[in-house]
């Protein structure tokens, strides 16, 4: 493998479409890419995120339309959004496996693992001729949250009932299709996305607090077996990981089997901590790959993620962006009912998205105040061309 420069992000504020592909628990096929038409607007959805100062955009391809039958591809969804991200002159971390694999695979055999690290490699090889450029790809998005899924039923059965199986999976499946990437093109990039949360006992007997830590604890599972921190027999190593990616949602903090912690509540953990943690665990640098809240609580949220980061950049922490997710209003997973989220709304009989004013009006705000921080923070730096 090349030694690599540390990859840069084309900006720190960052735009996330929706791209989940998974069958629901009672078998429809979710398809967001389709439900918010950003694949016929991609082109546009990208321009506009672009002129907001959304230069780095997180997306993804979609595995059960692409691979049409065992082995056989048909790139052209993907490739009309790879040349929309050219035209547009937007940096795309690419979700490779976004939840939803083909009709053909069952998600818990070892035929899957194969054709994923198959499929994983035609897609680096593709954006190499497509672009010219090699591809910087999460490989997997949200490991823990997808085995938990299929755990307790939300997603479909795959694999045994047998706890913490279906995890070490799919990090079977990220090694072997990280191998193949690379094999195929050596200097692509690897961004993770995994959830970020807190869990706090319901009282504080020495039992209940010691069950909510290991539960708490447990978020890091899938990092640590990515890096070969534990369980090496998976094949981790430390250099499968270039950027930690963290998904950061008001509902992430809640009691061990017991309901969510409301912001402002004493049981509610900074974000900034939380940061700070995570950065002493790994040193790696990371970012926040998603984050977001519904409604008129949108603008009051991204004002606390973003001064939270700020004070855990202040502590040492190497946050390298925010990524604003999902960018667009989308129908939800499980009733298709209209959520208003981030920064645009659906598209408008004129073909038109809108912008939520509010929501611009706050990054606008936010990307003032880091761009003082860096600004303040390059003048810190001496100059080592000046020759002094």
């Amino acid at each position: 493998m090349p030694d690599l420069l540390p990859l840069s992000f084309d900006s720190f504020f960052m735009a996330g479409f929706e791209c989940s592909s998974h069958h629901r628990k009672d078998g429809l096929r979710l398809d967001l890419v389709r439900a918010t038409s950003h694949d016929i607007h991609a082109e546009d959805d990208y321009r506009r995120c672009s002129k907001l100062g959304l230069r780095t955009i997180r997306d993804g391809l979609r595995w059960h339309l692409i691979e049409t039958a065992p082995g056989v591809y048909d790139w052209s969804n993907w490739k009309s959004m790879l040349d929309a991200a050219s035209a547009a002159g937007v940096q795309v971390i690419w979700d490779i496996f976004h939840y939803g694999s083909p009709d053909h695979l069952d998600q818990g055999s070892e035929q899957m693992i194969q054709s994923y690290a198959s499929f994983a490699a035609e897609a680096i090889r593709l954006h190499r001729a497509v672009t010219g450029k090699a591809a910087v790809v999460c490989p997997i998005n949200e490991i823990s949250f997808f085995a938990w899924a299929v755990e307790v039923g939300y997603f479909p059965p795959a694999g045994p009932r047998k706890r913490g199986w279906f995890k070490r999976h799919l990090v079977k499946a990220a090694v072997q299709g990280i191998r193949a990437m690379r094999e195929a093109d050596p200097e692509c990039r690897f961004v993770w996305a995994e959830p970020l949360i807190h869990i706090a006992p319901r009282d504080r007997t020495r039992q209940e607090v010691r069950r909510a830590e290991r539960a708490r604890q447990g978020q890091f599972e899938a990092y640590d077996m990515l890096m070969g921190r534990i369980e090496p027999g998976l094949g981790g190593a430390e250099d499968l990981i270039d950027v930690i990616g963290l998904n950061f949602y008001p509902h992430n903090q809640w009691y061990l089997h017991g309901p969510t912690i409301p912001m402002g509540h004493h049981e509610y953990r900074a974000l900034s901590e939380m940061l700070v943690e995570v950065a002493r665990r790994y040193a790696k640098p990371l970012y926040i790959a998603e984050t977001g809240a519904e409604g008129s609580a949108g603008p009051a949220w991204l004002h606390y993620v973003c001064d939270e980061v700020r004070t855990a950049i202040s502590q040492g922490a190497p946050v390298e962006g925010i990524c604003l997710y999902p960018i667009t209003a989308y129908p939800g997973w499980d009733n298709s009912r209209h959520a208003e989220v981030g920064l645009f709304s659906v598209i408008h009989a004129d073909g038109l998205r809108r912008v939520r004013q509010p929501m611009a009006d706050e990054l606008g705000r936010q990307q003032k105040l880091f761009a003082d921080i860096f600004d303040s923070r390059d003048l810190a730096v001496p100059d080592d061309r000046s020759g002094g």
